[in-house]
């Protein structure tokens, strides 16, 4: 299966390298120390197209593909984790529209998200309920044309300033995963209460906070597909965003491993540039090397998804690559930012560098979006199914 890079997505990644260089490093150090949300970052990503990559042109997107998203993703991470999840937190917020909504939900929602007036969010996870889905306790109630939500969501990136939810609820908490539904909840309903902001390692500047229903009406024309197939669609959302997580690992591993390189060759210790030195020499070709192996099974991985349905791609397969680029993706990034740190020694352990900061946005990759264990046992499911 081919996945070189079109003459249109090559023209693409320049066009992002050139945004992030200019506009979103110069502002990284400050997102991170200040904690706070960069809106002028998200109006300019927005006017340049980039938060509709993902959603088809007949919904107000550019109609790009999934290969592109991780594109634009993986540029901005180079430089800031936290504004890649600009576009990424976007993605993940419509995604259970695009593959689970129907064709009037399609219409209604995500036009807005595409030109980024509306801002979405995912809302799955809760205090007893990560990695479990069907631990999940927020409850939703029929009551005529509407459904009565209550419960409370936490770690949910966009909180705080997300204007689209889509929400996760049990309508029969005896069955399980097979009673979790999904809805399309929009903040100007009543009964919804932004809990305490997160104060994070890393991703600082992505808003991450509770979000509490209580008795919340939400219009029953707002559940997507049917009573209990939210696991499904959940799943489904997942295994099509899991590469654009894989691509914000690479993106922090590639920046950390820029900057070693550059500082390498600058650094003189005993006479001469570290970067002559076997010893750093050894570390940067390893660290190259993984950058390179997880850019490549994310880039397959998301072209795999993208064209699924005119190759005959088995579900089964899908989710193993998603599952596998993700995993290898963020365990590279974390791997890599360390020995980054570490080739330039005491001044990678202080703020006035960027690599620390590059270490801790790497670690949230290996839990988010499903925790590295939890894509092992996927894999290792699928594997062994087959």
């Amino acid at each position: 299966m081919s996945y070189q890079l079109s003459e249109e997505q090559e023209m693409l990644r320049q066009s992002v390298r050139r945004l992030a260089e200019d506009k979103v490093a110069p502002r990284a150090a400050e997102i991170d120390e200040k904690d706070e949300y960069p809106w002028d970052l998200k109006e300019l990503i927005a006017d340049q197209g980039l938060l509709g990559a993902g959603i088809p042109e007949e919904y107000g997107g550019t109609g790009a593909g999934l290969p592109s998203v991780v594109l634009i993703v993986e540029e901005i991470a180079k430089v800031s984790a936290a504004a890649s999840l600009i576009v990424a937190a976007q993605e993940l917020g419509m995604m259970p529209i695009l593959v689970g909504g129907s064709e009037a939900q399609k219409q209604k929602y995500l036009p807005g998200i595409a030109d980024g007036d509306q801002i979405a969010a995912f809302a799955l996870t809760e205090p007893n309920a990560g990695s479990d889905a069907g631990s999940v306790k927020t409850r939703a109630v029929r009551e005529g044309d509407k459904y009565i939500l209550s419960g409370q969501k936490c770690f949910i990136t966009n909180g705080s300033i997300a204007d689209v939810f889509t929400v996760f609820a049990t309508t029969d908490p005896k069955a399980g995963l097979k009673g979790l539904s999904a809805f399309i909840v929009e903040k100007s309903y009543p009964g919804i209460t932004i809990g305490k902001k997160e104060h994070k390692m890393g991703i600082r500047g992505s808003e991450t906070t509770e979000v509490i229903f209580d008795n919340c009406p939400v219009p029953a024309e707002n559940l997507m597909g049917k009573e209990g197939h939210g696991f499904k669609i959940a799943m489904m959302t997942l295994d099509c965003t899991r590469p654009v997580i894989g691509a914000q690992a690479v993106g922090i591993a590639q920046g950390a491993l820029d900057y070693a390189v550059s500082y390498a060759k600058e650094r003189v210790q005993f006479g001469k540039p570290i970067a002559m030195f076997q010893g750093i020499q050894f570390m940067l070709a390893d660290m190259c090397t993984r950058v390179e192996a997880a850019r490549q099974l994310v880039y397959k991985a998301a072209h795999m998804i993208e064209n699924a349905g005119k190759n005959n791609v088995s579900a089964s397969e899908v989710g193993r690559f998603s599952s596998m680029c993700k995993l290898f993706a963020s365990d590279v990034a974390m791997q890599v930012t360390v020995d980054a740190v570490q080739v330039l020694g005491g001044y990678g352990y202080m703020k006035e560098y960027p690599l620390e900061r590059m270490m801790r946005d790497a670690k949230i990759t290996q839990i988010y979006e499903g925790t590295n264990q939890i894509q092992r046992v996927v894999i290792a499911k699928n594997l062994l199914s087959d």
